[in-house]
């Protein structure tokens, strides 16, 4: 088991090429489980300014063949060319991983240090992936540690109290841009009723903005406004509501973009200044807004440009919580992996101890012989495994699992199988008996009722 991440974020590419890499995302983990045995498990993280897929490959010779699978499938979704694909992915494996999922989910790698939204889209990715069964096991774990990495930074350091996030930063530019920085006596108009746009109502309301309009082209804003606050305005209403707005902020990433000739439109007759606040990935605003004379346009490029640097003892101290979490990750990950040694080993081993109790019941049946002799033998191979099994978990924590698993292969001829890592499973077979055949077959009492003397 390995797992891997191809990674496009706003440090590597520019945003409309992540918005495009984006399209059919949704869909990218089922495919790619449907369609090649190299992929076990995959999950997506598609936000404003990232797109990442995080896979698990059966072993490190599967690496690049889930890599070309994970590619093949973004190029037929997106359009792009494969190459054109594959040269905008960065690969991690191994720890890093972890530690790039790590710093995601606690704001480290994003537009805004320390920004809260990511967090919970780190979750959301999880459970999406879970619904659609496309989660393995590791990748569950993997995710799970992520969200506590990304509580532990903000309960342990000052980018937790700081509270920054890409709305709040967009915000703050929309505010300095307006004529009236009073958010409390702005009129908005929102486009969007997804995430983004709920986290923009609760920035909104923290202002005092209490006149928010939203709008949605799927028809959900009587919903959206219901649990959250706010007038749901429907296409025949939207124009009047445009026509007055302070601030219109868009959230949706719908493919309908208002563009230049939209706005002097409903605008017609208005004769304030209008901030113009584009938080999609793909744009709900053409670039085109910001030329006219009245408007101030706000993009996820200038949310980037605009972000404040961090004080770097707090950036220090949670990238040491990363490094860490990253860390004892990957070393449980290894432990898991060692436990199929152990379980191959213990089946081994107790397939050995059948043989001999079968060739002893046969000679005497279930006499009170047989009963001292499968004693004693189980005894003797609980010690005898007593010493591997500790071994085991120490070259464990040493990276160095694939020795004992030539070691067993060379002395014993035990094929380790991988396929049967670190699940409960595993546990499960550890500690159950090989079922027996042959004329003994039955049950025998020594089973279930064991001497009762001093080990």
């Amino acid at each position: 088991m390995v797992l891997l991440s191809l990674v496009a974020t706003h440090s590597d590419v520019d945003l409309e090429t992540v918005a495009r890499l984006s399209v059919g995302a949704p869909q990218v983990p089922s495919v790619v489980l449907a369609d090649d045995k190299t992929v076990s498990g995959a999950v997506v993280l598609a936000t404003c300014n990232r797109f990442e897929i995080y896979a698990e490959a059966p072993s490190e010779d599967d690496v690049e063949a889930a890599r070309s699978a994970i590619v093949s499938t973004i190029s037929e979704y997106s359009g792009i060319s494969e190459q054109s694909v594959a040269a905008s992915f960065r690969t991690h494996t191994g720890q890093d991983v972890a530690e790039h999922l790590f710093a995601v989910g606690a704001g480290l790698d994003s537009a805004v240090i320390g920004e809260r939204e990511i967090a919970g889209q780190v979750r959301r990715a999880l459970i999406e992936a879970q619904g659609s069964g496309a989660a393995s096991g590791s990748l569950v774990r993997l995710f799970q540690a992520a969200s506590k990495t990304a509580k532990d930074v903000g309960a342990q350091t000052a980018l937790g109290s700081r509270g920054r996030s890409i709305v709040s930063v967009a915000l703050d530019l929309g505010g300095d841009v307006s004529t009236d920085p009073d958010w409390s006596r702005k009129s908005v108009v929102l486009f969007g009723t997804g995430a983004y746009a709920g986290a923009t109502v609760a920035a909104l309301k923290e202002r005092g903005c209490t006149d928010i309009s939203v709008f949605s082209s799927s028809g959900r804003a009587e919903a959206f406004v219901a649990s959250r606050g706010g007038t749901a305005v429907t296409a025949e209403d939207l124009p009047a509501a445009m026509q007055r707005a302070d601030v219109v902020i868009g959230c949706s990433g719908s493919d309908a973009r208002i563009d230049a000739a939209d706005i002097e439109r409903v605008r017609q007759g208005s004769t304030s200044s209008l901030v113009v606040i584009d938080l999609a990935l793909s744009h709900d605003f053409d670039p085109a807004v910001g030329l006219l004379d009245y408007v101030e346009l706000i993009t996820l490029e200038s949310v980037r440009a605009a972000a404040p640097e961090e004080q770097a003892d707090a950036l220090t101290q949670a990238n040491d919580l990363v490094r860490d979490a990253a860390r004892s990750f990957e070393e449980q990950q290894t432990i898991r992996a060692m436990n199929a040694s152990i379980v191959a080993l213990r089946q081994h081993t107790q397939a050995v101890l059948e043989s001999e109790m079968a060739r002893v019941r046969a000679q005497h049946g279930c006499t009170a012989a047989a009963d001292e002799v499968e004693f004693a033998l189980r005894r003797m191979v609980r010690q005898l495994l007593h010493v591997p099994t500790v071994r085991a978990r120490e070259l464990a924590a040493e990276g160095r699992q694939q020795d004992y698993e030539a070691a067993l292969e060379a002395l014993y001829g035990i094929d380790v199988p991988h396929a049967a890592a670190a699940g409960p499973a595993s546990n499960e077979q550890a500690t159950s008996k090989p079922k027996r055949s042959g004329p003994e077959s039955a049950q025998c009492p020594v089973d279930h009722e064991p001497p009762a003397r001093e080990a």
